[in-house]
């Protein structure tokens, strides 16, 4: 593997939490490198659970070759490294604080609700009643946090005020699986999270956000320059002492 300085985030796809974090490096503009994942093949070799034994995304390379992975650990890492402050707070503020409560309610509560969704979509021996349970389930928790999440906003065009951080971008993330699952009927969405749907709709547009929906998407794209380019995953593996040389 050729030497590179810039740490490596592994993405996954399709629709991985971790086109989110694709947004905050975006949004950070430090340097780093991006490796797809395809979450329904290659996450699944034994190499790669040597990388990440939870067999998951997203998972980090950071620059000095150690591997970090979890979402909440994977913010915090950022979070350090954000000395201008571009998407977080200054360390001991009641920002500060209130910014870590919400990554954290997020990265638990609100992404766990989907969680019988996925079961129902990936059990293949299941029977149709079971699933409808899940799926029913499952609608009823992502409710539940649609509404204390809604509660837990105030009056700024982002989650923590005037402009978007880690939290935003871990948000966004999980927020478009409400659509995969049908978890929300659209007009009852518009209707019952007034603030929740307007976020959306401008992190979406945000071009931070567009750019790593076409990185999951694996199609040309153009973001702020921060990404320095794609490594293959193998090349990673290798890196991490997860795969032979």
């Amino acid at each position: 593997m050729h030497n590179i300085s810039e740490p490596i985030f592994t993405s996954g796809f399709p629709l991985g939490s971790s086109a989110g974090l694709v947004t905050a490096f975006e949004w950070l503009g430090q340097p780093y490198r991006l490796t797809r994942v395809d979450m329904l093949g290659e996450m699944r070799t034994d190499a790669y659970e040597r990388f990440n034994g939870r067999v998951e995304t997203p998972a980090l390379v950071t620059d000095e070759g150690h591997v970090l992975t979890e979402t909440m650990a994977i913010a915090l890492w950022l979070e350090a490294r954000d000395h201008e402050r571009r998407i977080s707070f200054a360390p001991g503020t009641f920002e500060a604080d209130r910014m870590h409560q919400i990554i954290a309610f997020l990265n638990t509560g609100f992404t766990g609700a989907f969680f019988s969704m996925w079961v129902a979509l990936e059990a293949e021996d299941a029977t149709e009643a079971y699933r409808e349970t899940l799926r029913a389930l499952g609608r009823e928790f992502v409710a539940k946090r649609h509404k204390q999440l809604e509660a837990m906003m105030g009056e700024g065009d982002y989650l923590l005020g005037d402009r978007p951080t880690l939290a935003d971008a871990v948000f966004v993330g999980v927020a478009r699986w409400v659509d995969f699952h049908e978890a929300i009927d659209p007009k009852d969405y518009e209707r019952n999270y007034p603030r929740i749907s307007a976020l959306r709709k401008r992190i979406e547009a945000d071009p931070a956000f567009r750019f790593a929906l076409a990185i999951e998407d694996g199609v040309p794209a153009v973001g702020s320059g921060a990404m320095k380019g794609l490594v293959p995953l193998n090349d990673v593996l290798k890196r991490a002492g997860a795969l032979d040389a």
